[in-house]
């Protein structure tokens, strides 16, 4: 399978079972579409036919001349015998082969506050409830959680942990005390945590700053971007607006960190989507490494994004792709963590077909200790796996989670960007459609578009 399109002046085409990416002119464009429209499965035997040749030389004529087309077909018969240009999918078999491994846990997400001071409107947990009541995990309960993550990590030595809420900070001794354990448990079984934090940066202060800057691996900050965005939407409890509180704390914590190790994430809705604003907006305060993130909600939701908003989005990527190729070039580049493709190494194949192994590889533990699948199916009744004292009881869930991959979902088998997404987001997919092997339909719209322009920034800045 073939993807090809036009961006910003690049016409470039996407090999999508090798993930080979070509940056081609004209002639070589037009062919390739001929190719994709009119060839048989076997487009090495098509185009090496000399019918097939004159066919194509008769379609392009009034555009190119004779010369140019056979040379452009000439090169893409070389791409195609060095398997780089229609190459063929191998990977279903091997999907089905590395799920019937024994499943190995390398990831827990600990809610250490379902309690949150803030009063986010988009919040998906509630203000920090999840469906549930308010709570604080207890040292007790991360204990057992990292015992049993020791414990069903198999051979593997490197994990994470992720303190997640509501919000952790409410429960910041607790958090300490985890990590102490943690490093101890690291000593008697060889293993390595690497350990993050996702705050909203409210009670974010210099002793909790100092006691981060040494032991989380990576923080997440929350911030929408310009000061009425962020005010309107993540307000405090009491209505007023938290920028100018946590926006200096942020800023500090960027710089102790080196500009590295961080984000600042953000989430834009219906109502702000000029976001590339919000993004240049923490571009231009210093922040290095951010991330602007649709907001998954579902339609009767004033903020959610509309099938009518997507155009406007799609614009406002592309404005926001140009405007970082042109700050690159001018010393001022920063990371937007939606354009980011790694196209020489990025995952392995495994992650690529099956995403974030939520259910099986990694799972979110409530305060009182129950597993679910990941943070978003907290609550959930038919998502609960089982908890710290008994282990994994629903093995059945587990197991549901091991066949989704991009060859479980109808709607992925004929997408470009199946490589690049993993399928999608299993809990998006189970809000919106009630699997986990369905797809958000806009969500896939919005990352095919950010695939496409990740592509061209590389393109451009490799020039």
């Amino acid at each position: 399978m073939v993807h090809q399109y036009k961006n910003n002046g690049y016409n470039i085409v996407l090999d999508i079972a090798s993930g080979a990416i070509h940056v081609v002119d004209d002639v070589v464009y037009d062919i390739i579409a001929l190719l994709i429209e009119t060839a048989s499965e076997d487009v090495l035997e098509y185009i090496q036919n000399s019918a097939s040749e004159k066919e194509i030389i008769s379609q392009l004529e009034e555009h190119y001349n004779s010369e140019e087309i056979k040379e452009a077909i000439s090169d893409i018969k070389e791409l195609i015998e060095d398997e780089s240009l229609f190459t063929k999918d191998i990977y279903k078999e091997y999907i089905m082969d590395f799920k019937k491994r024994k499943t190995v846990v390398k990831a827990l997400c600990l809610h250490i506050a379902h309690d949150c001071n803030l009063a986010c409107k988009y919040c998906f947990a509630e203000e920090g409830e999840y469906h549930g009541r308010r709570a604080i995990m207890s040292y007790e309960v991360g204990k057992k959680a990292l015992d049993f993550l020791i414990a069903n990590s198999g051979n593997r030595r490197n994990l994470e942990v992720d303190f997640f809420g509501g919000e952790p900070l409410m429960n910041w001794q607790v958090v300490k005390d985890l990590v102490h354990y943690g490093r101890e448990l690291e000593k008697n079984y060889d293993k390595k945590f690497r350990f993050t934090l996702t705050t909203n940066g409210v009670l974010l202060n210099d002793d909790i700053l100092e006691f981060a800057n040494k032991e989380m691996s990576n923080v997440v900050l929350s911030i929408d971007g310009r000061k009425e965005i962020h005010d309107f939407m993540r307000p405090s409890r009491n209505g007023k607006g938290s920028y100018e509180l946590i926006l200096p704390k942020f800023i500090k914590t960027a710089e102790s960190r080196n500009q590295n190790n961080y984000y600042v994430r953000g989430t834009f809705t219906h109502h702000n989507l000029d976001f590339a604003k919000d993004v240049l907006h923490l571009a231009d305060l210093g922040f290095k490494q951010i991330s602007v993130e649709p907001v998954v909600a579902l339609e009767d939701e004033e903020y959610a994004i509309k099938k009518e908003d997507i155009p406007r989005i799609y614009d406002e990527y592309d404005k926001l792709a140009r405007e970082m190729i042109q700050r690159e070039k001018e010393g001022k580049g920063f990371n937007f963590f939606h354009f980011m493709i790694d196209l020489e190494g990025g995952p392995c194949v495994a992650k690529r077909l099956s995403g974030c192994g939520s259910g099986t590889e990694y799972l979110a533990v409530t305060p009182w200790g129950d597993f679910y699948p990941c943070h978003q199916f907290v609550g959930e009744d038919g998502f609960l796996m089982g908890n710290v004292d008994d282990g994994i009881t629903k093995t059945e869930i587990r197991d549901e989670f091991k066949l989704c991959n991009v060859y479980a979902k109808d709607k992925c088998k004929e997408c470009f960007a199946r490589f690049y997404c993993s399928g999608g987001c299993a809990a998006n997919s189970n809000k919106f459609h009630g699997s986990i092997t369905d797809v958000y339909d806009i969500g896939c719209d919005l990352q095919r578009k950010r695939v496409e322009c990740a592509i061209m920034i590389k393109a451009a800045l490799a020039e």
